[in-house]
């Protein structure tokens, strides 16, 4: 294609093997916090993503997304099955690189946006249920979103930011998943104690690493914004951690590493709409912030007993909704001259409007994922019946076992 620049084409084609990379991450990630009967079930739900997503994102997602629709909730399906993504159409974001390579990249996140919902209702919920619900979900949360704040729709049009998908992405996956755990009601079998500890490591190293194509890539070129991205999503992951770590420390009287891990995780998600947009010294303070304040979610979740079962609402749901407020807070045009200037540095009215989208964010999600939820179970039963949770869902459903006689 004519002003194809090949050094950002093969940063966005790097970045977009990063993102996916983050699906298998959060499957080892899951499946080493859920008992030994179900590592195979959680873990099938991520990558099931994988290929359901795909086939959804290629016949409408993509065009639903980012065609049409301007100022509007959703577009519309003049590129279905990708009509007139040619080898020379350019992206919208960024005219030196191909279409093709913007289609693949948002691929990458619709994949692992539902994925991060499953570890709410772990060990209860039936595949065909989640099948139904993977479905409904994107197309009427997931893809309405997209369109709403990165397509050229409602919220873009008003002025919200969200680099990399504070609202799009943890956001409504969180809200959505306390709206699951709620429908869904609690296990039977509080199975609350992480039968591999490693392989939650190994899925955190994962996801670490897949996040900087995740926020790095979302500025869609190399540029010095890009940089920005990447040393502030370290940034805040690494004080993120340290943060969940000591606080646990405090309240447990010992340091965890699941604590850690999980605190990382937390300042992924939090630091994730505002990587692009706010300085280092900002990314430390929304690191330490969103360690302490997910935490206390993850406490108070406990303390009103919901059965998150692997806590997606306290570290994605809560993460999320404090990354777009903190982005009101501390954005500046410093540290990204196509971005504005948040609360502190004296523009209230953008900070209001992030507070504003990410409330009526999540009233959406979780008011429209409840709702699912009953609809699906009149198609489908979603709770799996005693049996198969006492079981296990790998031998109920899926007739496999992860460690065949090893225990």
């Amino acid at each position: 294609m004519p002003g194809l620049d090949t050094g950002n084409t093969a940063f966005m084609l790097l970045c977009a093997s990063l993102v996916m990379l983050m699906t298998p991450g959060l499957a080892f990630f899951y499946g080493g916090l859920v008992g030994r009967r179900n590592v195979l079930a959680i873990m099938m739900q991520s990558f099931v993503s994988m290929g359901w997503t795909t086939v959804i994102w290629f016949t409408v997602g993509y065009s639903l997304c980012f065609s049409g629709g301007a100022g509007g909730v959703i577009g519309d399906l003049n590129k279905a099955f990708l009509n007139g993504v040619t080898l020379d159409s350019p992206a919208a974001l960024n005219t030196s690189v191909p279409e093709l390579v913007f289609v693949v990249y948002q691929m990458m996140f619709a994949i692992i946006t539902p994925a991060l919902i499953t570890g709410a209702f772990a060990n209860r919920v039936s595949f065909k249920a989640y099948f139904l619900f993977l479905t409904a979900w994107l197309l009427f949360v997931y893809f309405p979103f997209v369109h709403m704040v990165w397509g050229g729709g409602l919220l873009q049009t008003w002025g919200v930011l969200d680099f990399a998908g504070g609202i799009v992405v943890h956001n409504i996956a969180g809200i959505a998943a306390l709206a699951s755990v709620l429908y869904v009601g609690r296990r039977r079998i509080a199975d609350n104690v992480p039968h591999s500890v490693p392989l939650v490591a190994l899925g955190t190293g994962l996801l670490w690493f897949g996040w900087y194509g995740f926020n790095a890539g979302s500025e869609f070129r190399v540029d010095a914004t890009t940089a920005v991205a990447f040393i502030n999503t370290d940034v805040a992951a690494s004080f993120a951690a340290i943060a969940w770590l000591f606080t646990a420390w405090i309240f447990q009287k010992r340091p965890s590493f699941i604590g850690l891990l999980t605190g990382a995780v937390a300042g992924l998600a939090t630091v994730t709409p505002a990587a692009g947009y706010v300085s280092p010294i900002a990314a430390v303070i929304i690191g330490i912030v969103s360690g302490v304040v997910c935490y206390g979610a993850v406490a108070l979740k406990n303390r009103l007993k919901w059965d998150d079962a692997l806590d997606v609402w306290g570290v994605h749901g809560v993460g999320g909704f404090l990354g777009i407020v903190m982005l009101g807070l501390l954005a500046t045009t410093a540290f990204n001259p196509n971005g504005t200037n948040g609360l502190l540095a004296g523009n209230p009215d953008f900070f209001f409007k992030e507070v504003a989208a990410v409330v009526a964010s999540s009233i959406y999600a979780f008011v429209f994922t409840y709702g699912m939820l009953w609809l699906i179970d009149r198609v489908t039963k979603v709770r799996v019946d005693e049996q198969t949770e006492d079981t296990g869902l790998d031998s109920a459903q899926l007739g496999e076992e992860a460690y065949v006689g090893a225990f």
